[in-house]
């Protein structure tokens, strides 16, 4: 059976760790994709995204390398994955690159409220974290 290969996906016990602490720190839902599926969910509803394939719209996102914050209001508001409800009011959203590949996103959902340009800063160290151990 050939399965596809997915560089962070190599991370994946090491990236579940990292979204744990993420999301406990935080208190938002920390999902961890590479370029098909999310490879590592933590927080509350991660059930709901752990192992799921991506959305077109977040494929697109990791293609263009993008960063932001959004609420789900916000025409920028991506779906995570092809079956997620968006229950959640705002979302941070970071590209994961290594050696110059985009290979995946770190997305942090914010249940109550718009995340904050703090946790937009905690999704790029993550991703950037992330890329670095990729190169090693």
């Amino acid at each position: 059976i050939l399965k596809k290969y997915s560089p962070i996906g190599e991370l994946g016990q090491f990236a579940g760790q990292y979204a744990e602490a993420l999301a406990s720190t935080s208190g938002c839902l920390v999902c961890i994709t590479d370029r098909d599926h999310v490879i590592a969910a933590a927080g509350s509803g991660k059930r709901e995204f752990d192992g799921k394939p991506l959305s077109k719209q977040l494929e697109t996102v990791i293609e263009d390398r993008e960063s932001f914050v959004a609420a789900r209001d916000e025409k920028q508001y991506v779906k995570v994955t092809l079956d997620d409800k968006e229950e959640h009011e705002g979302q941070a959203v970071c590209t994961v690159i290594s050696e110059g590949d985009a290979i995946g996103s770190v997305v942090l959902y914010q249940k109550e409220a718009k995340p904050t340009e703090a946790e937009l800063k905690l999704a790029q160290v993550a991703a950037g974290f992330l890329g670095r151990q990729m190169e090693q």
